[in-house]
């Protein structure tokens, strides 16, 4: 389905209140659009302050988006190698390992 038909239609659905459009997360570009419960709920955590939080998941998982729409250097979609996240940002050094 080409992209001009699912923003006519995303912009349809923010015109009846189904969704919000905006630019809510900063580092992306264009417009985004969220269901109006996320985007409250981006508001919150974006207050809250940095524990630190390590989250760690294989690179095979589908939200591997490393070098897609995260930044940094892809992580490839290999069972063996993780992708790592402090506070909800790529970890920089040690993003993969082996074995």
């Amino acid at each position: 389905m080409p992209w001009r038909e699912v923003l006519w239609a995303l912009r349809r659905m923010e015109a009846r209140g189904t969704v919000s459009g905006g630019r809510f997360v900063t580092g992306f570009s264009g417009e985004q659009f969220a269901h109006p419960d996320a985007v409250s709920m981006l508001r919150d955590i974006a207050k809250r302050p940095r524990a630190g939080e390590i989250i760690e998941l294989s690179a095979a998982d589908p939200l591997n988006l490393t070098g897609i729409v995260l930044p940094g250097p892809r992580i490839p979609a290999v069972t063996t190698h993780f992708v790592s996240f402090t506070d909800g940002a790529v970890t920089p050094a040690g993003v993969s390992r082996t074995g």
